[in-house]
């Protein structure tokens, strides 16, 4: 595993850094309203499956999934930390409380994971207007302080594949709604509405995190491709991009980077 040092320069952001994530995020909440406004599904906490019919495929293969993520378990010191992956999340990401496992960001595939689960990789490549995906996994007695996702150009997704046996103590809160996750089982949510996050249990969790792009008119669709296409080229997507490739290498070869956080 990476030491200290290198973990402590990897999540070091420059002041310009900061002030491009801030500003961005700024940027991206003001334009809530619009994406509200030009939405063909409702702005609320959760969402209907009705509206995703790739749901029914994702949980028509929950158990072959369930299956290649067990394998990847197996392996845990080639599992990044969230924060590892992405420095701006060390707000709400500690320790190794929330590790990922990354197939698919903002489109990019992952091909090094990608390869050692084909069948989940296969999965992913059937479903329309997929953005992001990865295994999700939460430690035992792991919270996750509440906060809110940057834009509603994207609808969350989680597909359950590990849950605790006492699921009703593992929940996730969106706005005033609480949910608790049952195996093969994919519930969406919008992530801009308040959310948070508990696992008060001695048992793991862990979920297939899908990101979908949001159904929308003509003038909504042409205005979130061109947000995420500038999105795609801030450091807040860059940053991952460049770690990634960190954790491709085996352990003893992880050395820091000069310049590894853009």
């Amino acid at each position: 595993m990476k030491t200290e040092a290198a973990d402590s320069k990897t999540r070091k952001r420059s002041p310009l850094h900061q002030l491009v994530h801030v500003g961005g995020k700024n940027l991206l909440r003001s334009l809530w309203a619009f994406q509200g406004k030009h939405s063909k599904i409702p702005v609320s906490p959760f969402l209907f499956a009705e509206d995703f019919p790739q749901l029914a495929t994702l949980e028509a293969n929950w158990r072959e999934i369930r299956r290649e993520l067990d394998e990847v378990l197996k392996r845990p010191d080639d599992i990044p930390a969230f924060h590892d992956l992405s420095p701006d999340q060390s707000r709400i990401s500690k320790g190794r409380q929330w590790t990922t496992f990354a197939f698919l960001m903002l489109g990019e595939r992952i091909d090094y994971n990608r390869e050692r689960c084909p069948h989940t990789a296969a999965v992913l490549d059937s479903l329309p207007g997929l953005q992001n995906a990865w295994f999700s996994i939460l430690a035992p007695g792991t919270k996750i302080p509440p906060h809110r996702g940057p834009t509603r150009a994207l609808v969350r997704c989680h597909l359950a594949l590990e849950v605790p046996k006492d699921r009703e103590r593992c929940w996730i809160r969106v706005d005033d709604q609480r949910y608790s996750w049952t195996e093969g089982k994919a519930v969406l949510f919008d992530d801009t509405y308040e959310h948070e996050v508990h696992n008060d249990t001695p048992d793991r969790r862990v979920v297939l995190f899908l990101d979908f792009d949001r159904p929308m008119d003509a003038v909504g669709t042409a205005a979130n491709q061109a947000l995420l296409g500038l999105i795609k080229l801030s450091p807040y997507f860059k940053a991952p991009i460049k770690n990634i490739a960190l954790w491709k290498k085996p352990i003893g070869e992880r050395v820091d980077l000069d310049n590894l956080v853009g």
